[in-house]
């Protein structure tokens, strides 16, 4: 199970991608992706798409999406597989997250014209295929295709991270609500890129444990963020709190992300995939792909 090629998070343009899910889907495939998932930012319109691409092309596929959560004062994102993308819970609690997200990129609109870049949300909205979620990408693709910088990277340390002229804090849902969506929804969840976050070593202990302790059941130990210590560290801490782990890419763009799809090294042999969980519909889709979909 270890050497299935799952790349179980990347992005549309339903949220901060720019490829469409059928355009991921090929390219997932390209790069030998066996067992796949679109993991767009709080919301699930490009599930239907995603999965009739993944099965005409005899990937497996299951739903996914990454949840934005508010933990000890630091943004996290949870990910979230294989659930209904019908269930009240869960499309409630999204719904509502995009709200939210729509009037944090108004007030980052206003803060980086008070720095002396006017426009810059109705710049970024060019950039969203879905204007319920522009995000900070979509604020980084305008900057620098407008000249005010040279990279998506200078955009973020300039003007879009904490103490710059166009953050803008923002209370997502909780630990607890984001575990609970997906798990009412007939799911499991994982911490994504856990790497980034900017925890002293007792949050992230603390954030590790109380996912736990709400029914989160994997993290993300293999991504595109990770550098090799990082996996070995995290590895760890999946065995330490009894977690499964995921591997995925986080994939939003061609020349914008550190890795393709599907190219990501194999995750550490000690650690449990999260796809064990599917195991018996995995075997059956390798036995007969077409006959699975």
């Amino acid at each position: 199970m270890h050497l299935l090629n799952a790349d179980l998070h990347c992005h549309s343009i339903f949220s901060d991608g720019s490829l469409s899910p059928s355009e991921l889907a090929q390219r997932a495939h390209q790069g030998g992706v066996a067992l796949w998932s679109l993991t767009d930012h709080d919301e699930l319109a490009g599930q239907a798409e995603a999965r009739a691409a993944a099965e005409a092309l005899g990937m497996a596929y299951v739903t996914g999406v990454e949840i934005s959560v508010t933990f000890a004062g630091e943004t996290v994102h949870v990910l979230g597989f294989d659930f209904d993308e019908h269930h009240p819970s869960l499309v409630q609690g999204l719904t509502e997250l995009r709200a939210g997200r729509h009037q944090r990129a108004r007030d980052m609109g206003e803060s980086l014209a008070r720095a002396g870049i006017p426009g810059a949300y109705e710049g970024a909205i060019k950039y969203a295929a879905n204007p319920e979620l522009v995000s900070r990408t979509h604020f980084a693709r305008f900057l620098v295709d407008n000249g005010h910088c040279s990279s998506i990277q200078e955009v973020f340390s300039r003007y879009l991270k904490e103490g710059k002229p166009g953050f803008v804090e923002h209370r997502w849902a909780g630990l607890g609500e984001a575990v609970r969506w997906v798990k009412e929804a007939g799911g499991v969840t994982a911490i994504a890129h856990p790497a980034r976050y900017r925890f002293s070593p007792t949050e992230e202990f603390a954030l590790f444990g109380e996912f736990q302790a709400h029914g989160g059941r994997g993290v993300e130990v293999t991504c595109g963020s990770h550098f090799p210590d990082e996996v070995v560290k995290y590895a760890d801490m999946a065995l330490e709190f009894d977690l499964l782990a995921s591997r995925g890419s986080d994939f939003h763009a061609p020349g914008e992300s550190r890795v393709p799809l599907g190219t990501l090294p194999d995750l550490p042999g000690k650690v449990t995939p999260i796809w064990s969980l599917w195991a018996p519909r995995l075997a059956a889709h390798q036995a007969d792909p077409m006959a699975a979909a």
